[in-house]
Order: structure tokens, then C-alpha cells, then sequence
């Protein structure tokens, strides 16, 4: 009987150690950056201080978070933002809750359609390429930005690997 409630609190331990890991892992593989942050997608904000303030990677999302039939997001060149016109839109959004996943490393530009571009609303993210786990920063141009992401990436394979040496080094197979 010591022999199965042995087997079971290891493996109860097993799982906690697992969905611990997935908790840490899971924030990092993706982020949402919800433009305006608590004040939204309105007119009078300055979005490119909340744009210098996040660093964006291939595979977050931005969203656009406002009311439904005031206001819409549309994806442009960077000549339709500077100038607010909508004729090199590539894309446009109107539900309120608009979420936009980055897909490839480039910068991309925002703008309202409705006129409210003129009071300020637009916005233009640059976003970088996912830091591999391999690469290995220089500490002279090495910054909090760049390395973050790399750390938890290694301790998730190192949660893994730990993982799997306790589970088949363990004689549970």
C-alpha cells in the first residue's frame, strides 16, 4: 500500500511540476499588447510613447480594444499613416475587440478610418524576430529586452528534460 501512495504523490508531484511549467511557458510564447493599454483605441493618446514602452515579437498579437461603431482599425503603408489615407489599407478591423497576430518581422502601421487619425489615432509597432535559445548576446550590446525571452525558454527545456529523467530514469515506465 506504501508502494502506491508512493507512485501517486510522485506523480501528483509530477503533474504539479508540469502545469507549473506550462503557467511559466505559455505568457512567453505569445503576448497581447492591448493598444492604450486601460485607455484603449481613443482620440488625445499618445500611442508612440505606449508603442516605445513594449517590445513586440513575431507571433504576438496587438489588439484594438474601443466602441464597436465609433471607431475601427485599419492596416496601412507607412505613406497611409503619415499622411492618414486609406488607400494602401491591407487590412481592416471594426468589432471593438480586434486582435492582430504578427506574423513576420517588419514594422506595421495603424490608423483609425473614420478621420480620427488627424486626433492622434495611429499607431506603428517594429516587430523583431523571435531571439533563438542558441544565441548567445554579447554582454556589451546585450539589454533586459533582448535577453528576457531567452532565459525562461532554456528553463522550460530544462523543466522538460528534468522531467523526463525523473519519469523513465525513475523506473515509473
Amino acid at each position: 500500500m506504501s508502494t502506491s501512495m508512493s507512485n501517486n504523490s510522485a506523480h501528483l508531484l509530477l503533474l504539479l511540476l508540469f502545469v507549473s511549467g506550462v503557467a511559466v511557458i505559455t505568457p512567453i510564447l505569445a503576448t497581447d499588447h492591448i493598444v492604450g493599454a486601460n485607455r484603449g483605441w481613443n482620440p488625445g493618446i499618445n500611442y508612440t510613447l505606449w508603442a516605445n514602452n513594449h517590445t513586440f515579437y513575431v507571433g504576438d498579437f496587438i489588439s484594438f480594444r474601443y466602441q464597436k461603431n465609433q471607431y475601427n482599425v485599419f492596416m496601412v503603408n507607412q505613406s497611409g499613416y503619415d499622411n492618414c489615407t486609406l488607400d494602401s489599407a491591407v487590412g481592416n478591423w471594426s468589432s471593438g475587440k480586434d486582435f492582430i497576430l504578427f506574423n513576420k518581422s517588419e514594422r506595421y502601421y495603424f490608423i483609425c478610418g473614420n478621420g480620427q487619425c488627424f486626433n492622434g489615432m495611429k499607431v506603428t509597432v517594429l516587430v523583431h524576430p523571435l531571439p533563438t535559445p542558441t544565441a548567445s548576446p554579447s554582454p556589451k550590446n546585450s539589454t533586459s529586452d533582448s535577453a528576457g525571452p531567452v532565459a525562461p525558454r532554456l528553463g522550460f527545456r530544462v523543466l522538460v528534460t528534468s522531467l523526463a529523467v525523473m519519469w523513465f530514469g525513475g523506473g515509473w515506465v
